[in-house]
């Protein structure tokens, strides 16, 4: 990357928040959000000292808000302690909020299920007294592999009031990408189900687990696994190793008293997709994590008592464990989890059900939105003006950088031109928003995520990590330590200080892997892409390094290069050069093909990871010392005339060969 990248964003259009909106929110106007940034800015450990003692409940406070001496390991209030359970559902029931509805559940076929805050503390105490007795105590590592459902909250919660480290892995991986998570993480215990229902459709877990502990073999950790009963479909139960969730359940106590954990205890480990081939176990912390949580609810979404919330996220990926899991219940809030797709049985699904459950806050990625668009102009009985949408008050968007006309009709159409958009930019690593609007505050401009949240203090470097003048893009970098940040690689640190903290920066900088450029007027941030080789597809950050690995697995295949393409729907689509040990295959055969690479790569990894494009060769472009030109390929992926210099090419006549989609 140069020092400078140029931008060409050229989006000006602005949306100010309505006098009332700014009347009645958590963080009302301008001024009031300059103050909790001039505070941090003269008094970091203060401000960040007040807002713990104000908003989390500790059995025994901190004395030390932030601990820098082993940088960039930082610590955050950790002679402090606590425990998130405790913190998300008793108090909400000993404040007397036992009876509201904690969750509404709405399935794939529609059913609908409550639970209040009563019955869900109950539950999670159920099955936390039932994991004790299947003798998994505080730090053993727990795999969650369910749908998105209420008993995959209460697993995480239970795990975290007894301790135990939670990995969620999202019900679309593979056996392979579950072997590797055991294995990594030494999980003692993986909780799934039967099946999930998705689309009208039932799709396999359990048999998932199976093959993924089997592949695991003697690597393998795992003592119990405990199987909910969603679908009913036939499945292998392993004497002596599986359990069902509800016998686990039969005779265990409502009450569990918490296991008290300090501030630092992990909380729980998340894969993501790294740049090279093994997944990043993203460690975050219990105290600063909870903190960033609640803040983010209360003043990104400006959650009210009454609010119904919705985050169409998973529970699989960072976005569904800070807003589905844990940031709602601290706040004490109602929030609405969905089964299903947003496309079945029409692409008026989350209309619909906005209408019905009269959700007032609704946050969503991109890649939906954009589907549903292109859904509407085919079938405009699915469009969003079809339905009484009136409850709405605040829209977001998560996972990626929106496209202006792509917020411009959610925002129009959805919101009728008067619910406040947060585009919120944050990461798996990054734990919350740390780049977001606060409705309450900030005047709106289409595809930026405007300004940092308080207290985070962000910047846009060059190679060097010297700051930039606003209007020249580089690398978006935060300077100083937040609460909750990662904390470490699991079992890896020297790759997270290499991977975040690198020595070429200079100075303690935590690399973002994206590029940002901030107006030159405003000092809004836009986001400009990633910097590094993940891709960002539908939302969803994947190594090209680990698709590629899953394409050379395949006997057939000699080498493989993944590049990333603009995709009107997903962000970006995964294009994938590949080298055969036999012949280059051409037109039927090529087709053929080309699907069996994609069916193994969703075998391999998920079905995320498919390429959307494959094409065939007799060679990649590489240099004469063997270095593949991935700027050639990023070019033939998006069908661009070949401009750049070629003259180091060894083979520039594979170019045309490249050009061929299968």
């Amino acid at each position: 990357m140069s020092n400078s990248i140029e931008s060409v964003s050229r989006e000006h259009r602005l949306f100010p928040p309505s006098e009332q909106f700014i009347h009645h929110a958590t963080i009302s106007g301008m001024a009031a959000y300059e103050a909790l940034c001039e505070e941090a800015a003269l008094n970091y450990e203060g401000f960040w000292g007040r807002l713990a003692r104000q908003h989390v409940l500790w059995r025994e406070p901190f004395t030390q808000v932030l601990d820098e001496s082993n940088a960039p390991f930082y610590k955050w209030f950790a002679d402090g302690k606590l425990n998130v359970s405790w913190n998300c559902l008793d108090r909400n029931v000993d404040a007397g909020r036992g009876d509201k509805t904690a969750f509404i559940f709405e399935g794939d076929d529609g059913a609908v299920t409550q639970i209040n805050y009563r019955d869900l503390l109950a539950r999670v105490c159920k099955f936390a007294n039932a994991l004790r007795d299947q003798g998994i105590k505080k730090g053993d590592r727990v795999i969650i592999y369910l749908p998105l459902s209420i008993e995959g909250v209460v697993a995480m919660q239970a795990c975290a009031r007894i301790g135990a480290i939670h990995s969620v892995v999202f019900g679309g991986f593979s056996a392979k990408s579950l072997e590797e998570r055991i294995i990594d993480a030494g999980a003692v215990a993986v909780v799934t189900a039967d099946g999930q229902f998705r689309g009208g459709k039932i799709l396999p877990l359990k048999a998932t687990v199976d093959e993924g502990i089997a592949l695991a073999g003697k690597k393998s950790t795992i003592r119990t696994v405990i199987v909910i009963q969603r679908t009913g479909a036939e499945i292998h139960m392993e004497h002596g190793r599986d359990q069902w969730w509800h016998h686990l359940e039969v005779g265990q106590s409502e009450t569990c008293e918490p296991e008290w954990v300090d501030a630092e205890h992990p909380l729980f480990i998340l894969y993501t997709s790294g740049s090279t081939g093994k997944p990043k176990g993203v460690q975050h912390s219990s105290g600063g994590y909870l903190l960033f949580a609640r803040l983010t609810m209360l003043w990104t979404f400006d959650v009210k008592p009454d609010d119904v919330f919705w985050c169409t996220a998973d529970i699989g990926w960072i976005t569904g464990h800070t807003y589905v899991a844990y940031g709602p219940l601290v706040c004490g809030a109602t929030t609405l989890i969905f089964e299903g797709v947003p496309t079945w049985p029409n692409a008026g699904r989350f209309w619909e059900m906005i209408d019905r459950h009269k959700v007032n806050t609704f946050y969503t990625a991109p890649t939906a939105i954009r589907a549903l668009i292109k859904a509407s102009e085919t079938d405009p009985e699915t469009h969003p003006r079809n339905y009484n949408l009136d409850s709405l008050r605040l829209l977001g968007t998560v996972g990626e950088p929106i496209n202006p006309e792509a917020w411009i009709w959610y925002y129009t159409e959805v919101g009728r031109s008067r619910c406040p958009v947060v585009d919120t930019f944050w990461q798996t690593e990054t734990g919350g928003h740390v780049i977001t609007p606060l409705p309450g505050v900030t005047p709106l401009v289409p595809g930026s995520c405007t300004l940092p949240f308080p207290g985070v203090q962000v910047a846009v470097v060059d190679e060097a990590g010297h700051e930039l003048e606003w209007g020249k893009g580089g690398s978006l970098v935060i300077t100083r330590p937040w609460p909750a940040m990662i904390r470490t690689i699991w079992g890896d640190p020297e790759r997270f200080r290499k991977s975040y903290f690198p020595d070429e920066l200079g100075r303690n900088l935590y690399l973002a892997g994206d590029g940002a450029v901030r107006d030159s007027k405003t000092g809004y941030f836009t986001i400009m892409g990633r910097i590094d080789d993940v891709l960002n597809v539908s939302g969803h950050r994947l190594g090209t390094m680990e698709i590629e690995s899953a394409l050379v697995s395949n006997p057939l295949v000699a080498e493989a290069a993944v590049v990333g393409r603009p995709d009107d729907v997903t962000g970006e689509a995964i294009c994938a050069f590949v080298v055969l040990k036999r012949s280059r295959p051409e037109g039927e055969d090529a087709l053929s093909m080309a699907n069996e690479l994609r069916n193994w790569v969703a075998k391999e990894i998920g079905a995320l990871a498919k390429p959307k494009d494959i094409r065939f060769g007799d060679n990649l472009p590489k240099t004469r010392s063997g270095k593949i030109m991935r700027r050639l390929l990023r070019s033939l992926a998006k069908g661009d005339e070949i401009a750049q210099d070629v003259s180091t090419l060894e083979n520039p006549a594979i170019l045309e060969q490249l050009k061929q989609t299968a």
